[in-house]
């Protein structure tokens, strides 16, 4: 008689409460199960796998002690949130992650009631956690409030903030450190330095585990005493933790893929703590997938893959991406110049920084993600007469704002932002969608704000940004490949405020800023067949704007539209002003601005997000006909 197979214990589990029948023997079962069905659906649909396989066990064991929804689970950044999404009642659209229409890559409160915050970017976590619990003393949402955040979102100062106000408050908290020795990159800083020294101190923790045991075995008279004497002990043994000195109960470091130790643990916890404690677990990232694990990202993210062999699917490469083209454009202006300097917050490979720290390693800085400290680095270099590139994406120099504005435009330093995930960016959805950062610089006096239309245009804007030494640039660029442009031999400096005219024509003229320059080359084609051939421009600069170039393109056409990947307010806005200051509306011209939409566009594929905000080819060809009042063509979406 031959062994049936086992059924997977993940069959059995609807929702978190379906742990709750679970012996811990099935609920070890249940974290081999998840960890596979984790790596099966990552490898259909490609997405953030390292981070979720680190955390199986302690999603399992979390779900299966706390009480969610009503315990509110709050995970840091999201990347790790996937083995969540399959214990709370997703699996069956697990398969659907960052595809149009489908689950999103990170918690999302829209979603599900088991993702009580959302989140995209890091370091959030504690201080929403903290809100939480804070709400929960003053009568609102019951429940406790656990954050988990990893040690890599540690190196941003929001942690920080929200641990110091936590321990002021002693309100009833638990912090989960999951320090699995890496964020997205290799981790950097002094913290990184500090948990690795607690974890070294590991066998202390079994000491005073064994300790605690011994304590209830002696009698009670004695008992005092001997946790007095342990107490001391420790303090010499490790001197306490920064935790503890910020008002926090530190527990740790703990296995956090033994869930016979994470169980017990978090059943005492939830039975006693009475105010703020802080759970260090020591996991991996990309546990229990070779492939991951032997990863130089610990399989950070992903496309689709073979499960077999981790390989993943290549997408056909016609162009250089932008980023390619940054680094290499940078380098090669950095030969040049010695006192040119790269900074990143964390994202070395995902700026280009990792090829130009290779090439210069002592000019080269990751900060860690302190997109804050980043900013005003940058700014204390400028001031010591040096030439930074700080390289961040956009959704991310959102978070060092008013660094850019009190640190760098108020004293006019020369500080180069390369601003990377310009426009929207597919998969990873509106928390991660740069569509602000040409309002939000463009308003600031004696900043300059370029956008590349191509590859070219790119190395072009490099060089003009190493040698603008007037005050602070920036440039933008998407994520992706190029259009397929003959590249120059290297960049050279374009005149600042200075546009070019691309394609001449009559009637209509299209004036694009940034890469919809193809979409309007593209619809100019289109309209050709209707006897329309616009005039298409490319604007370079939104800050300062070429006035002479929009006052002609005004003057010459009955009809000026502007195209960008960017949101109201932003270079449309600037040249509304400058043609009614001008008192050109006064004079008949048709003018319309072409913008994202008022909304934060939900991840799908890039051309199906430009799709749905109107700014691919056909969505202009449309808007040149409705301005003239002929009748629309069929739609020719692809």
């Amino acid at each position: 008689m031959t062994d049936r197979p086992k059924t997977p214990v993940l069959d059995r589990v609807n929702l978190p409460s379906d742990l709750k029948a679970l012996s811990d023997r099935e609920l070890r079962q249940l974290a081999d199960d998840l960890r596979a069905e984790t790596i099966s659906a990552v490898s259909v649909t490609g997405g953030h796998l390292g981070a979720g396989l680190g955390v199986v066990e302690l999603t399992v064991a979390l779900h299966a002690v706390f009480d969610t929804p009503r315990d509110k689970i709050i995970w840091d950044v999201g990347h790790q949130c996937y083995p969540h999404k399959i214990l709370t009642g997703r699996r069956d659209r697990i398969r659907t992650l960052r595809t149009g229409g489908g689950l999103a890559g990170f918690t999302k409160r829209a979603e599900s009631v088991y993702d009580p915050f959302g989140a995209g970017h890091s370091s959030t976590s504690i201080s929403a956690a903290l809100g939480f619990a804070v709400a929960r003393d003053l009568g609102g949402d019951p429940g406790d409030a656990i954050a988990v955040i990893g040690d890599g979102a540690m190196s941003a100062g929001m942690a920080y903030e929200a641990l110091n106000n936590a321990g002021h408050l002693g309100k009833r908290l638990i912090v989960i450190l999951n320090d699995n020795e890496m964020s997205i990159a290799p981790p950097v800083g002094a913290m990184s330095s500090y948990l690795t020294r607690l974890y070294a101190g590991g066998p202390f923790q079994e000491l005073k585990a064994a300790a605690k045991g011994a304590v209830g075995m002696l009698p009670e008279a004695l008992q005092e005493g001997a946790r007095r004497a342990k107490e001391m002990l420790k303090g010499m043994t490790v001197g306490g933790t920064m935790f503890e000195e910020l008002g926090f109960s530190y527990i740790g470091p703990v296995d956090g893929h033994d869930i016979d130790q994470l169980l017990p643990l978090l059943r005492t916890v939830k039975a006693r703590a009475s105010g703020p404690i802080l759970i260090h677990a020591v996991t991996r990232k990309g546990k229990g997938y070779a492939p991951a694990e032997n990863a130089l990202d610990r399989g950070h993210a992903t496309g689709k893959f073979d499960v077999v062999t981790g390989t993943q699917a290549k997408a056909k490469s016609n162009a250089p991406s932008y980023t390619a083209i940054f680094a290499r454009a940078l380098i090669d202006e950095a030969e040049r110049d010695d006192r040119i300097v790269g900074i990143t917050a964390a994202m070395p490979d995902g700026t280009g920084l990792k090829q130009f720290a290779e090439r210069f390693p002592r000019r080269s800085f990751d900060v860690g993600i302190a997109e804050q400290h980043a900013v005003t680095f940058a700014a204390g270099l400028a001031a010591g007469g040096m030439k930074p590139f700080c390289a961040i994406y956009s959704t991310f120099l959102q978070r060092g704002y008013d660094q850019i504005v009190h640190d760098v435009a108020v004293q006019g330093l020369p500080v180069r932002f390369a601003i990377d995930r310009a426009g929207l960016v597919g998969q990873d959805g509106p928390t991660h969608a740069g569509a602000f950062d040409i309002a939000f610089l463009a308003n600031l006096p004696g900043m300059v704000v370029m956008a590349a239309a191509d590859e070219a245009e790119l190395m072009h804007m490099v060089a003009t940004a190493a040698g603008h030494d007037a005050g602070p640039i920036a440039f933008r660029f998407p994520r992706g490949e190029g259009v397929g442009v003959e590249l120059p031999q290297r960049g050279e400096m374009l005149p600042i405020g200075r546009g070019r005219i691309v394609a001449p024509g009559s009637g209509v003229a299209l004036l694009s800023f940034g890469t919809r320059l193809a979409s309007a080359l593209e619809a100019r084609e289109a309209l050709a067949a209707r006897g329309i051939t616009p005039t298409v421009a490319d604007a370079r600069f939104a800050k300062p704007l070429d006035r002479e170039l929009i006052l002609r393109l005004a003057r010459d056409h009955d009809v000026l539209i502007t195209l960008e990947e960017g949101s109201i307010g932003g270079f449309g806005s600037h040249v509304a002003q400058l043609l009614a200051e001008e008192g050109v509306f006064d004079k008949g011209l048709k003018y319309r601005s072409m913008v994202l939409p008022d909304r934060f566009v939900d991840h799908d594929a890039p051309y199906a997000m430009y799709d749905s905000s109107a700014l691919n080819a056909c969505h202009i060809e449309a808007k040149v006909l409705d301005v003239l009042g002929i009748e629309r063509l069929a739609d020719r979406r692809a």
